[in-house]
């Protein structure tokens, strides 16, 4: 009985911090989709033809109206998403905007999102880009000045596969669950205010 009585206070201990991990994953995510939103709405027209483009784009019906939704979606949703405000409905269309990325940018790529054809996830794609990146590293070190080009990080291939957008959706999904957090988004303090939370 002493163990549970132990366990319960720690759970009753835990519920006064239990806002800092909605907090965690909306200050995560909020910068990375304001910069996604701020891309998009930077190039708008490029972003538009890319959406609508059937050959070298997405080939989207509508790629204005398409492009106008991700726009908002993320670079106001993502403030919105900051400051936990109105957070699991602006999580809604994010989530929707994450799977829509997936689909239709990524999923052709498999999981991976950089190429690492040591990972039991690579697929052909990934397991060609390890040669063509040997063989840029061997004209770098030959050609240019190898050490300089690699002293902020080591040269990857991006593969763009699904592995950031679901990453996103799953954390999306749990924030849409969770909320956005006690004692840390305006949500927890409208409803307090209302009488809806102690």
């Amino acid at each position: 009985m002493q163990v549970t009585k132990l366990y319960q206070q720690f759970l009753n201990l835990i519920k006064n911090i239990e806002g800092i991990a909605p907090l965690a994953l909306r200050i995560y995510l909020a910068p990375v989709l304001l910069q996604a939103g701020y891309n998009k709405m930077s190039h708008f027209s490029d972003t538009v033809a890319w959406f609508g483009n059937p050959d070298w784009g997405l080939g989207l019906p509508m790629p204005e109206l398409m492009a106008t939704l991700a726009v908002g979606t993320e670079f106001f949703g993502s403030i919105l998403l900051l400051i936990g405000l109105a957070t699991r409905l602006v999580a809604i269309p994010l989530m929707i905007t994450m799977l829509v990325a997936a689909v239709t940018v990524h999923l052709e790529n498999g999981w991976l999102a950089i190429a690492d054809a040591g990972s039991w996830l690579a697929n052909d794609q990934v397991a060609a880009a390890a040669d063509k990146l040997s063989k840029a590293k061997e004209i770098l070190r030959e050609h240019g000045n190898y050490e300089w080009l690699t002293s902020s990080g080591n040269f990857v291939i991006l593969n763009n596969g699904i592995e950031f957008a679901i990453t996103y959706f799953v954390m999306l999904l749990a924030v849409f669950v969770l909320g956005g957090g006690r004692y840390t988004s305006v949500d927890y303090f409208i409803a307090k205010r209302n009488g809806l939370v102690k």
